[in-house]
């Protein structure tokens, strides 16, 4: 039996109060995720109630809540309590609340977001966290996994935490975006969010904790891999080694020791640390449809 920093156990899905306020949390996995209750989000948050969900959310990195029959501008005013909330520049956004996107597609467009990835990743200050509803989903099929990205670099062997402890990777809005943008939309996209250089390993503002950040999404190269390795005896052989260490990062999520699963059901609402985790929508329910909503909190610059 593994017991964690807040004294329950990983092998128990038990409930655990976190507090006066009524929340409770259900452990879904050992690594990451809990399902929150005691709360109706159609209500303003107290501070009690604030404060505890911020700490379940860096500790806990997911919370799911479910029966959540909220208004758009519920699920807007709620995800506001945690910060100011972005402006995506390509999704399509709700009429009436700019700050939800709509993500789904119809019967006749197949969902593309089945790619591990850390949102807007390519920003300078990348988001802090997201609020996704159910909207319409399957009865099966379109799950959503999320990865534990603060476990996947603790796992790593000390030597590569040693080779990567210094490294910085290029995060870029257009191989992932470009390809639903004209070439115009593409040059003004570039001139607006050039790309920016982030750690490889960057520190959790809240916790502390080192986080293992590039997401295949998003980072093309390290930004710094020759003038940190000096030995290399030619431009293949550089080639050839960064590559293999950026693959070697990117295979990290996969490892289903530092994930969770979730099944949508209409009116399930997801908040997760965009900080510490990397998630990955399942597109296996085309031609059926899934419809969701997301607000994101922007956050601060990596360090």
């Amino acid at each position: 039996m593994i017991e964690c920093e807040d004294g329950v156990s990983r092998t128990q899905a038990q409930v655990t109060p976190t507090g006066q306020s009524g929340i409770a949390l259900k452990r879904i996995s050992p690594a990451i995720g809990v399902e929150v209750s005691g709360i109706d989000l159609r209500q303003p948050m107290t501070p009690e109630q604030y404060t505890e969900l911020r700490q379940a959310l860096v500790a806990h990195k997911v919370l799911v809540f479910r029966d959540q029959n909220i208004t758009p501008a519920q699920h807007v005013a709620f995800a506001r309590r945690f910060g100011d909330l972005e402006l995506h520049p390509v999704f399509p956004h709700h009429p009436d609340h700019p700050e939800l996107v709509l993500l789904g597609g119809n019967s006749k467009i197949p969902g593309t977001e089945n790619v591990y990835h850390t949102d807007v990743s390519w920003r300078e200050t990348p988001s802090m966290a997201s609020i996704l509803r159910c909207v319409e989903c399957p009865e099966v099929g379109g799950d959503t996994v999320w990865i534990n990205m603060e476990e996947a670099y603790e796992k790593l062997p000390e030597a590569r935490k040693q080779q990567i402890s210094k490294l910085f990777a290029v995060h870029d809005i257009l191989p992932s975006f470009g390809a639903r943008m004209t070439p115009e939309e593409q040059l003004a996209a570039r001139a607006k969010y050039p790309p920016v250089v982030h750690p490889v390993v960057r520190t959790h503002p809240e916790s502390g904790k080192k986080i293992l950040y590039v997401n295949e999404t998003f980072v093309t190269h390290f930004a710094n891999f020759t003038s940190h390795f000096d030995s290399f005896r030619s431009a293949n052989e550089i080639h050839a080694q960064q590559q293999d260490l950026m693959n070697y990062l990117l295979r990290q999520p996969a490892l289903l020791e530092y994930q969770m699963r979730l099944h949508w059901e209409p009116n399930t609402i997801a908040m997760w640390d965009n900080r510490s985790t990397q998630h990955y929508a399942i597109s296996d329910y085309f031609p059926a449809v899934r419809r969701m909503h997301r607000a994101t909190v922007i956050g601060d610059k990596p360090f």
